[in-house]
């Protein structure tokens, strides 16, 4: 059955589920497995000639745009601001081709992280058509060629519902510190300067600020010393 064009598709997300919380080998391979997606900002030196870091935030900030207007779920952003910094840290791209880059990695991060993807001719028409719609394909297959298809990266919302399962947290609350910590994983996405940390390390932080912000140590939670010392254990950070 067709959509009218004042309706919109449902929006669809997977409930977390107990078992992988507590297995404690989901979270070991997660960070096992993390630091292969990294990146740092030295592409910028190393690779890159006509692009800036403030190129990359205004073309994110778009991208974020997009996202929030569509009500992407909250992994497809960093996701895709995953797929660009490690296509730029091996590919020389010209400025006046990093909107279409974004706009391809969108429509990956998209395909892999919800049910239903943004279709080419609306991410098209975002960039006022300078992304045509019939060169997405090529640049979509490009992209995915050069990072060996190994596209599905972690990122630190995968680490947010492992933390938060550890902490004395009610269904209210944690859902109120779960929006929180994935609005700070967004806004770090932006920035080129947390390229060099990894997932877990931007999760933790974007957990902790939140606890923070909603001052839990004073509605009968632990001090910030104690949650910070958990983090620590849980995501073996030095402090």
């Amino acid at each position: 059955m067709d959509l009218l064009c004042t309706e919109r598709a449902a929006d669809c997300s997977a409930y977390s589920d107990p078992m992988l919380l507590d297995d404690p080998r989901v979270l070991k391979n997660l960070l096992k497995t993390e630091e292969i997606y990294t990146t740092n900002s030295s592409y910028f030196q190393n690779v890159q000639t006509e692009i800036t870091p403030e190129m990359r935030k205004i073309v994110a900030e778009w991208m974020l745009e997009v996202c929030e207007e569509e009500r992407c779920q909250d992994e497809v952003f960093p996701l895709a601001m995953n797929i660009m910094d490690r296509y730029l840290s091996l590919v020389n791209v010209k400025k006046t081709h990093l909107q279409m880059l974004g706009t391809v990695c969108l429509l990956l991060a998209t395909k892999l992280r919800q049910p239903n993807p943004l279709m080419s001719m609306l991410l098209s028409s975002y960039t006022d058509y300078s992304a045509p719609v019939e060169d997405i394909p090529g640049w979509e297959l490009m992209v995915a060629c050069r990072l060996k298809w190994d596209l599905a990266a972690v990122t630190p919302i995968d680490f947010v519902g492992h933390i938060l399962h550890r902490l004395p947290l009610d269904s209210e609350l944690r859902a109120m510190v779960t929006r929180h910590a994935h609005t700070f994983i967004s806004l770090a996405a932006r920035e080129s300067k947390f390229c060099m940390f990894t997932p877990s390390i931007i999760a933790g932080a974007s957990v902790a600020s939140a606890l923070n912000g909603i001052r839990w140590s004073s509605r009968g939670g632990w001090p910030l010393s104690r949650l910070m010392d958990m983090l620590s254990r849980l995501l073996f950070v030095e402090k």
